[in-house]
């Protein structure tokens, strides 16, 4: 059974920093992308970030864009998602995903990210 376990959430402030986390068990992740959503108060969840099987090819939401970084390491069941310059609107539960070609069949149960102003 695939699980995913996200950490690293927390209170920071508006300019601070975070990095998330996201662990993940239960078969082999090397063939598999990963990626980062989030879903803040009233919306839908979106797309943050995304890294490929090998960690070589990465794709981020505008909205983050030069200010969050995913990575991957070479082990690939670890993703992380170093988040800078932090803005009260980057306020929602986190989620660590996982599929193949654009598709997510595993998530995690969340992680929360408060940024105050």
């Amino acid at each position: 059974q695939v699980q995913l376990v996200e950490s690293g959430g927390g209170s920071v402030q508006a300019g601070g920093s975070l990095r998330l986390s996201c662990a993940a068990s239960g078969r082999s992740f090397s063939r598999y992308n990963m990626a980062w959503f989030r879903q803040a108060p009233g919306k839908e969840r979106e797309f943050v970030a995304r890294v490929d099987w090998s960690g070589a090819s990465t794709s981020y939401a505008d909205s983050v864009k030069g200010r969050f970084t995913i990575s991957r390491p070479y082990t690939k069941n670890t993703v992380y998602l170093q988040m800078n310059s932090l803005k009260p609107e980057d306020t929602a539960v986190y989620y660590c995903a996982t599929g193949i070609a654009g598709s997510y069949d595993s998530w995690g149960q969340g992680t929360q990210v408060t940024v105050s102003s």
